[in-house]
């Protein structure tokens, strides 16, 4: 069966179906560069809402094995490759990426060049695209994006849950906005109990539960899209120690008075370059982010820069000058990707732990 990737300027792409093979899609189309980790990234919130590009060529070789999803539900559009595997030999794997996709009701394209639509990306900018089962003239995509585009409401799984280490140092208590479990786990790692709240939570319901620090997660969207959140984080960085992820990054930036813009085709792979202006030291990342925080605007806050991307320049870490309030852009968690940030969550550790010693 095929399929028609077609794009807000009129390019159009034809490939063969799989997954939810008849259903259609609309929505940003992003690219990752990762060459592993397609099960951690569709089931990542950060890209929910999004027509998921690999460009690695291969996909699907290992499979699918349900405890490495970081997030109950897969939440991406639509998922966009150049070649997919059906012969799959690991050891640990449950399920076919095409068996996967279809239970998840999400449909793929495999057979384009992804080459070719990551380079038109990359120049032209991210943009509005279509997956469909029949070819969409220039002068029908604005009408049949419209239609579709009411299917965009896909929302990560946001509901109160509570994980305990055996033994627990702190409690943290962690808002979320689409957050992955490998961050959830990383907590555990460093004994803290971790309480996860939806972001929509009040001050009052969060000091009930007594925390030790606060865990902004990251999400999906653009990061002005979460006005409402902003007082809360400002309330909260003035009673705890607070972390932030990616979009947690972004939000507390905002909350501070700092500003926020889209980058061009945004940062998602495993292979970012991120110095550590402290140290001096060059980390490798894993990323999944189409907006950053605005540098020239950090000047005027209370924050200061404590990272940059080594591609571009743009803010990879920030720390309060004041209160003990950290956030790094890229995902120290990685799942997938190389683990040089997790020294991230020990940081937070040491922040509660500071906390914990001046109030002794």
């Amino acid at each position: 069966m095929q399929k028609y990737l077609t794009l807000a300027d009129g390019t159009t792409f034809t490939g063969v179906a799989f997954g939810a093979t008849h259903a259609l899609a609309a929505g940003e189309v992003v690219f990752n560069t990762g060459m592993t980790g397609y099960q951690e990234a569709i089931t990542d919130p950060s890209y929910t809402n999004q027509l998921l590009t690999f460009t690695y060529p291969l996909i699907g070789t290992y499979g699918i094995n349900l405890h490495q999803n970081q997030a109950p539900k897969a939440s991406c559009q639509a998922v966009i490759i150049r070649h997919l595997d059906a012969e799959i030999t690991h050891h640990d794997y449950q399920q076919s990426l095409n068996d996967f996709l279809a239970a998840e009701q999400i449909p793929g394209i495999s057979g384009i060049d992804t080459r070719a639509l990551t380079k038109h990306i990359r120049v032209n900018g991210t943009m509005q695209a279509i997956l469909s089962n029949e070819p969409v003239a220039a002068t029908d995509f604005a009408s049949l994006y419209k239609v579709l585009a009411k299917q965009l409401d896909k929302q990560p799984c946001l509901e109160q849950e509570s994980f305990h280490p055996l033994h627990a140092d702190y409690h943290v208590v962690l808002l979320d906005f689409g957050i992955k479990h490998a961050i959830i786990q990383q907590l555990l790692k460093q004994n803290c109990s971790v309480t996860v709240l939806p972001y929509q939570t009040d001050f009052e319901t969060i000091a009930a539960l007594n925390p030790d620090g606060i865990f902004v997660s990251n999400g999906p969207d653009d990061p002005t899209a979460y006005p409402n959140s902003l007082p809360l984080l400002q309330q909260l960085e003035h009673h705890y120690p607070v972390a932030g992820i990616c979009l947690g990054h972004q939000l507390l930036a905002l909350a501070n008075g700092a500003k926020t813009y889209a980058l061009p085709f945004g940062h998602r792979g495993q292979n970012h370059p991120v110095k550590l202006l402290a140290s001096g030291h060059t980390i490798m990342t894993s990323q999944n982010h189409g907006y950053a925080v605005d540098a020239a605007s950090v000047a005027q806050t209370d924050l200061k820069i404590t990272a940059v991307e080594g591609n571009d320049n743009t803010v990879e870490g920030l720390a309060h000058k004041a209160l003990p309030v950290i956030s790094v852009q890229y995902h120290p968690e990685a799942n997938p990707g190389p683990l040089d940030g997790q020294i991230f969550f020990q940081e937070f550790k040491q922040l509660m732990a500071k906390e914990v010693l001046q109030h002794a």
